[in-house]
């Protein structure tokens, strides 16, 4: 990258901003819906723990991996792999990981905008209490007819896909740092909020119990995968979120403070999140292990048989709304980003025309639901087979590369010139670089070793 445009890239207005925004990116449907369904499906406690483990371990690595990587180069994925990547352990060849996170991001936020559609639809009709004066059976009826009506889910998919764009049509600070600060303050609101409700409920002891105390009987080796994929899922590693919004950070700012605060952030409202679902759930005599149809069947039933249900459903799905937001603002980005870096595209005209072609690509996974329902390849619908291939195979695949591109690809004294500011000495540093180098790649080839059946695990 040219000095010029060193001079000319826009950057965050401090620390707390590139925090906000980055929470915001690793905040979303993973944390209000996955994990709660799988903390439930896996037993609770021990779950949990070795999520936590997970995060220290893998998560946060990688985290702080991406955000050196970003801040060093000052370049999105394909520029940073290109430019940082040592002449003798691979060179330009590194920025096939770069390619990689973004064709990522542009395929998961093309179903995941529709999701994220379905969490506007169903904050309405929260609203509107359409939840309060249905039976249980019709109110889970609801879902099916929603995502089945493709006129419907089209809509819902193009407002968010609206608003997505026009947050990053305006820019890093002026859109996706002023998204941030207002969006993520009134998500926490949210979130206290709900957890206040669950504290005065009879379910909340419960579930307190179920989500922190450990029954290791409970827990699988299929579990502990899925704790571990899911550590580093949640912090939206392995699609080149972190290391764009990592090369808008100035250089006086704080790597290992900012991934500290991330992970800690991230994990608050996973855990909280799952505080006050299972309170619920629990309030109201249900099993924890409901499955993904948690949030949009079993958790709309809940809210029509609970005081102030329509004020609390509408906070939660609102919630959930941001959550899926602001994720869905840092993909964009990534995709805008390179076109902007690598092609010198205008930033208006590449969030609407790329905003604009991820909106039309995810119309193959609305008219999954519906018209094309009957068009299974690979055994599933193309929502499905999207789902499966991003969560499963290119976000695991896309921190591995970060992981060993920044362990073995790069010298070890140029991060040692970008972080020893940030860190309590090389001992901490050498820490990093170790759990870097070595634990994640191999906690990432378990997964895959898993998913090719070579480890032959059962749930």
């Amino acid at each position: 990258m040219s000095q010029a445009s060193e001079e000319t890239r826009e950057h965050w207005s401090g620390s707390l901003a590139f925090v906000l925004a980055a929470v915001g990116s690793a905040v979303g449907l993973g944390n209000v819906w996955k994990f709660p369904y799988i903390t439930g499906m896996h037993g609770g406690g021990a779950f949990v723990l070795v999520y936590l483990g997970c995060i220290a371990l893998v998560g946060l690595p990688i985290l702080m991996a991406e955000m050196v990587v970003g801040r060093r180069s000052q370049a999105g994925p394909v520029g940073a792999f290109r430019s940082l990547a040592a002449p003798d352990r691979g060179g330009k060849l590194w920025s096939i990981w770069g390619y990689f996170a973004i064709l990522t991001g542009f395929l998961l936020l093309s179903f995941y905008s529709v999701v994220g559609g379905w969490t506007v639809a169903y904050a309405l009709k929260s609203v509107f209490g359409q939840f309060a004066s249905g039976t249980p059976s019709e109110i889970k009826a609801m879902f099916g007819a929603y995502s089945g009506d493709p006129v419907s889910s089209t809509m819902s998919h193009a407002i968010f896909m609206v608003v997505t764009i026009g947050v990053v049509y305006s820019g890093v600070s002026k859109g996706i740092e002023r998204a941030a600060r207002t969006l993520m303050p009134l998500f926490f609101l949210l979130l206290i909020f709900l957890l206040g409700y669950a504290t005065a409920t009879t379910g909340f002891g419960e579930a307190m119990n179920f989500m922190f105390q450990p029954n290791f009987s409970d827990l699988t080796a299929a579990g502990i995968l899925e704790a571990l994929g899911h550590s580093f899922f949640t912090l939206s590693l392995g699609m080149g979120a972190v290391i764009i919004y990592g090369s808008y950070l100035p250089k006086d700012s704080t790597l290992y403070g900012s991934a500290i605060a991330i992970g800690f952030f991230d994990t608050f409202v996973a855990l909280t999140a799952g505080v006050v679902i299972f309170t619920i759930v629990f309030s109201q005599g249900m099993a924890p292990g409901s499955g993904p149809s948690l949030v949009f069947e079993t958790m709309p039933v809940l809210f029509s048989q609970i005081p102030y249900g329509s004020l609390l459903s509408t906070a939660f799905f609102t919630l959930l709304a941001f959550a899926a937001l602001t994720s869905g603002i840092s993909l964009l980005e990534v995709v805008v980003s390179f076109f902007v870096e690598e092609f010198d595209m205008d930033r208006h005209l590449a969030a609407l025309s790329l905003g604009g072609a991820i909106f039309f690509f995810g119309l193959l996974s609305v008219l999954s639901n519906s018209l094309l329902a009957d068009f299974k390849p690979f055994g599933a619908t193309i929502f499905g087979n999207l789902d499966y291939f991003i969560s499963n195979w290119a976000l695991p695949l896309g921190g591995f590369g970060v992981a060993v591109f920044a362990g073995w690809g790069v010298d070890r004294d140029e991060w040692w010139d970008e972080m020893k500011d940030d860190w309590f000495g090389r001992t901490a540093f050498r820490g990093w670089l170790f759990l870097t180098r070595v634990v994640a790649p191999l906690a990432i080839i378990l997964i895959l070793m898993n998913l090719m059946g070579f480890l032959s695990l059962e749930a």
